[in-house]
């Protein structure tokens, strides 16, 4: 979801509410002085039109310059399809001067979802009944068209730098179902974005096209596949990094899901309004490691983690400690502060790879969550639950146990081996031996969860 200036200015204030008892927010009265009223010094006054006229003007807007939530209707110009972002007026009560404005962010059929200051003493998302909606408006100098982004540049630049590093040059490996790939970008990416075909004449050229490929044009195929409709910019910048980083690794729909999921809302494929106010809603460092988890769980489960495993899986690793250093960076810069960022290296090594047991397995995907809470741990499988060590007691069984039986006090009684005849015993030891090999075998090859201790009683 591309979203104006305005909004995304407006998202990166959600949470703050007015002080408690007679104390005042600075927030709340900078929302004031910003929309040119610096007279008010409180949070008692209503504040709706002092918030859009604050985003308004960080964006580059003028605001309608009035506390009145309707002056509004005579701002900008009115919009006759309602869009993303637009400034929506509402009434309030039978006072025919009240009112109410905010961002819209969404909206059904019985319903807008509205990005606003005021909404319940805070900078809140909340649903009003469509009835009440007097108008829609747009800036007259924004055009048709969302405003010029603001505030997102650096972000993705940094998101950018991390994927690039995540991606590494030029590659061909031939397990890699993307084929040649410079800078993560494969060549049928790279056709389409050219408008051409690959054919047999026309490979060789792409290539070498692909692999001279100008950072310029890295820079705007990164932005429009896969920053702009993975709604980055509209997340906090740590989540936005998390969430950059996925869509080019799982694919779009596939880190929308993934976000969804970490943040607990229906994984529909789509971010709207529910998905924003959730992940503004939550510590940006609890969602990324959920987050991290839902990748490692999906990266197992692909037919290629045995080649390429142990660098998706650091790759994980460090775009979480990317993120979480972006967080400590915005908070030190509230504090005047720095934090160095973390050196991190290129993971897209292709070495085969054991897997590691410390990671999820496929099938533990973590549950949908819910707000502050925690994915479940990984479950491990009971001994006798294990067809390695079946297999391997089977084999003891039959091999070792009766050579070294005697020498232990065990012996086969007389009357089984004259009843067995003399060769009985190494049919015996034969077949058990190689059907206790082979369940050794495939348990092992099968084995996706760690051996865990289970009391066990016995009744008699």
């Amino acid at each position: 979801m591309d979203q104006p200036a305005w909004l995304a200015a407006a998202w990166a204030e959600l949470g703050v509410r007015e002080a408690a008892g007679a104390a005042t927010k600075p927030a709340i009265t900078a929302y004031f002085r910003e929309a040119g009223h610096s007279e008010v010094r409180n949070d008692a006054t209503p504040w709706c039109a002092a918030f859009a006229g604050a985003m308004l003007k960080r964006s580059g807007v003028p605001g309608s310059g009035s506390l009145m939530a309707r002056s509004y209707l005579t701002w900008g110009e009115p919009l006759e399809v309602a869009r993303a972002g637009a400034v929506t007026v509402l009434s309030r009560g039978d006072d025919p001067a009240a009112g109410h404005v905010g961002f819209l962010i969404g909206a059904t059929a019985s319903s807008v979802v509205l990005l606003g200051g005021n909404q319940g003493d805070a900078v809140s998302v909340q649903a009003f009944a469509a009835g009440r909606v007097l108008g829609y408006r747009w800036p007259q100098q924004a055009g048709e068209g969302p405003a010029p982004r603001s505030g997102d540049g650096e972000l993705f630049e940094a998101a950018l730098r991390h994927v690039l590093e995540m991606e590494g040059g030029y590659s061909d490996d031939p397990y890699d179902p993307g084929g040649p790939t410079q800078y993560g970008i494969t060549l049928s990416d790279y056709a389409k974005w050219q408008s051409e075909t690959i054919t047999a004449a026309s490979r060789a050229r792409l290539i070498e096209e692909l692999r001279r490929i100008t950072d310029d044009k890295v820079a705007a195929i990164y932005r429009q596949r896969y920053w702009v409709p993975a709604s980055c910019a509209a997340l906090p910048s740590a989540i936005a990094l998390m969430q950059f980083d996925a869509s080019v690794n799982h694919g779009v729909g596939g880190a929308i899901r993934m976000l969804q999921q970490a943040v607990g809302v229906d994984a529909d494929g789509e971010i709207g309004p529910l998905t924003l106010a959730a992940a503004h809603a939550q510590p940006p460092h609890d969602i990324n490691q959920r987050y991290a988890g839902i990748r490692r769980a999906r990266y197992r489960a692909l037919a290629h983690f045995w080649r390429f495993g142990r660098g998706w899986l650091r790759r994980v690793d460090a775009t979480l400690a990317a993120a979480s250093a972006l967080e400590r960076r915005h908070t030190d810069a509230n504090a005047n502060t720095t934090t160095a960022p973390p050196t991190v290296q290129a993971t897209k090594g292709t070495t085969d790879m054991a897997q590691d047991l410390n990671f999820p397995k496929p099938g533990d995907v973590p549950a949908p969550a819910v707000a502050g809470g925690q994915p479940a741990a990984a479950q491990g499988k009971w001994w006798a639950h294990s067809k390695t060590i079946w297999g391997a007691l089977i084999t003891v069984a039959t091999t070792v146990l009766p050579v070294l039986g005697p020498l232990i006090g065990i012996n086969l009684p007389v009357e089984i081996i004259k009843q067995l005849g003399e060769q009985g015993p190494l049919v015996v030891q034969a077949v058990g031996g190689l059907l206790g090999t082979l369940l050794t075998i495939y348990g092992r090859t099968q084995a996706h969860q760690p051996i865990v201790r289970r009391d066990v009683r016995v009744r008699v």
